[in-house]
């Protein structure tokens, strides 16, 4: 299935980089304890949580007063050596790492995304139809929902019933009742949700179609405001993913996400069953209804 182009909402203020890289190396600092790293304590009071920045310059071989500047977030003139060396102090994630270098160095010639609609490749379309027995979906820029397969459907509701602009995670997660119910683990569904918002804020702090997503959600969820103030990111390739369908029950579903390599910045997920379990045999149940369990199960979670 592939709808109608998400129309381009109205352009929002950037994020602004240098808040964000304060925030961001402020919090990984605050996670951190003196005995993670093998530093002394000495039972000494402290006024804030995890590391001093002077504990933490010393860690990174850099001087306190440099390390200062760029939790402040000036990092226009600091090298990637020191970055790196902060990345290693900090115990940072490949993830992280990466986000750091994009707050404090953007490359000057990457461009804000097009604000066009995200099209999918007619081919691309194809190969979610011929997965006729596992749900599969194309994922695009701002956690959006561009196409999708019966199956996907069947198992998430009938994204083709939401006008565009819903069928973004990030939205269904927050706003929508139904889907809480749907993850069983929703805080960890709601969690990664978010880390993928903050990795693209990162890359592309310019974006108004981004900012804008933040700023409604911000405003609509207490939920969005406690996990985007924390300031994690993180990349999830592949899960397993526990779903209460409202028809066939309890699903365990291993999820695997690749990215098209076009420059579109789209990926392709798929959740599939282990062979012979009994969510194999709900998934068989549900291809079996066809469009009889997609508007069922429509209607279940819209309800």
């Amino acid at each position: 299935m592939d709808e109608q182009p998400h129309p381009v909402p109205e352009p929002a203020g950037a994020l602004d980089r240098r808040a964000e890289l304060s925030e961001f190396l402020r919090t990984r600092r605050a996670r951190l304890k003196p005995e993670d790293v093998g530093l002394p304590d000495f039972g000494r009071h402290r006024r804030v949580p995890g590391l001093r920045r002077e504990e933490l310059a010393q860690l990174a071989g850099v001087s306190v007063a440099y390390y200062t500047r760029l939790e402040q977030g000036n990092g226009q003139n600091v090298s990637a050596e020191v970055l790196d060396a902060i990345a290693r102090a900090l115990r940072l994630t490949d993830a992280e790492h990466a986000h750091l270098t994009h707050l404090a160095k953007p490359k000057q010639h990457k461009k804000k995304p097009a604000a066009r609609s995200q099209h999918v490749r007619g081919s691309l379309r194809q190969l979610l139809d011929t997965m006729d027995s596992v749900p599969a979906y194309i994922g695009g820029r701002y956690s959006d929902i561009l196409a999708w397969n019966r199956m996907a459907a069947a198992v998430f509701g009938d994204w083709g019933e939401l006008v565009p602009q819903e069928r973004n995670w990030a939205r269904l997660v927050f706003l929508n009742p139904a889907y809480r119910e749907l993850f069983v683990a929703w805080e960890e569904k709601a969690s990664d949700v978010v880390a993928l918002l903050r990795m693209q804020a990162g890359y592309y702090p310019d974006d108004p179609r981004l900012s804008a997503l933040v700023g409604e959600l911000s405003v609509k969820s207490a939920e969005f405001r406690r996990l985007w103030a924390m300031h994690d990111v993180k990349e999830k390739s592949h899960d397993v993913k526990h779903l209460h369908h409202p028809l066939v029950g309890d699903l365990l579903l291993n999820y695997e996400s690749f990215p098209v390599t076009d420059g579109s910045h789209q990926c392709l997920s798929i959740y599939h069953a282990e062979p012979g379990s009994p969510t194999a045999e709900a998934l068989r149940l549900l291809a079996s209804w066809g469009a009889d369990a997609t508007r069922t199960g429509q209607s279940a979670t819209s309800s």
